[in-house]
């Protein structure tokens, strides 16, 4: 028997969509293994009201870390606590997610921890004592298979490749004190802003419609906008080169140095598939591409693919998808 850990994401004093994904890898782990989950959830006072959440979607013990500086992610007080608590609990794998918050968090973690780390795992599965996990390499041309004997394994998963399932399990409340103390920290995080005026965040969107240079120009991108307001679940992302000249902003950008997103539907609108930007949605999990050059390199990892003018296809498009919501 051996019991997996995973770290829950929190934002605003409420749990991340990842972290529950994350709750949800570990149950898989654990009943392979024959273990627990336990789960870390760090953030203000009240939070150990969201236990039960976790609870509901595989976690036997919850640990909480309440703590009035804890509001915004302390990168100190997490690595440290998460590391103390992986030791002590001697886990065969702790579960992290491949967010922004997750690529600086995992790696303290497993550094404090002297363990084997891989980030962006797309799957994995158990092969006796040997977990294994499946991970994209040379911007996502080749997946590596990994396997990971050393314990315990720490794994980040990429998000929206699992998604969150009910598992009631026990979901038992153990308050616990951080490993540091919050007011003692180098680092201190002041402000969190959000971006997006509350819109759907693009790693955890089921729907991204995402604009490249083929839109000509930044007010054209009210066409991406306004189809992904059709779809009412989807959020709005853009090609590197489109950030760069300042159309969107760069939290909106996809791809190898942005955002890594694995949607149901990833529609892309007028954009060519560099590999840097296919790196970042290849493992959507249907491709659909708009794009008016038969011989576009995205076409070859499109599951669908149209081939015309964007401005004449998505207001289609997004007329058709409006219709068919009334209708649903």
């Amino acid at each position: 028997m051996a019991n997996v850990f995973a770290l829950v994401e929190t934002r605003a004093g409420e749990v991340r969509k990842v972290g529950l994904e994350a709750v949800t890898a570990a149950r898989m782990l654990a009943d392979k293994f024959g273990g627990e989950v336990h789960a870390l959830l760090l953030g203000p006072p009240g939070i150990a009201g969201k236990a039960a959440q976790l609870g509901q979607h595989g976690a036997d013990v919850v640990a909480v870390v309440e703590h009035a500086a804890l509001n915004n992610y302390n990168p100190e007080v997490a690595a440290a606590t998460a590391a103390e608590r992986i030791k002590s609990g001697g886990y065969r794998a702790a579960v992290f997610s491949t967010t922004a918050q997750g690529r600086d968090l995992a790696p303290r973690v497993a550094a404090r921890l002297g363990a084997s780390i891989v980030t962006d795992v797309l799957s994995f599965e158990v092969e006796g004592d040997v977990v294994v996990v499946r991970h994209p390499m040379n911007i996502g041309k080749v997946i590596a298979t990994i396997a990971m004997s050393g314990t315990p394994a720490v794994i980040a998963m990429r998000p929206n490749v699992i998604a969150p399932a009910q598992n009631a399990k026990a979901g038992r409340v153990e308050n616990v004190q951080p490993a540091v103390d919050p007011a003692s920290t180098k680092v201190k995080v002041v402000e969190t802003k959000q971006g997006s005026g509350g819109k759907l965040d693009l790693a955890e969107a089921p729907v991204v419609v995402a604009g490249g240079r083929g839109l000509k120009a930044a007010e054209n991108f009210k066409l991406v906008e306004d189809l992904a307001s059709a779809f009412g679940n989807a959020a709005v992302g853009a090609t590197r080169a489109v950030t760069d000249d300042g159309w969107r902003p760069h939290s909106d950008q996809i791809g190898q140095t942005g955002r890594l997103v694995s949607p149901e539907l990833y529609i892309a609108v007028g954009i060519s598939g560099a590999v840097q930007h296919l790196a970042g949605m290849r493992t959507s999990k249907t491709i659909v591409a708009v794009n008016k050059d038969k011989d576009a390199p995205i076409f070859k990892v499109a599951d669908y693919g149209i081939v015309g003018d964007v401005f004449e296809v998505i207001p289609a498009l997004t007329e058709a998808v409006r219709e068919a919501k009334k209708h649903h």
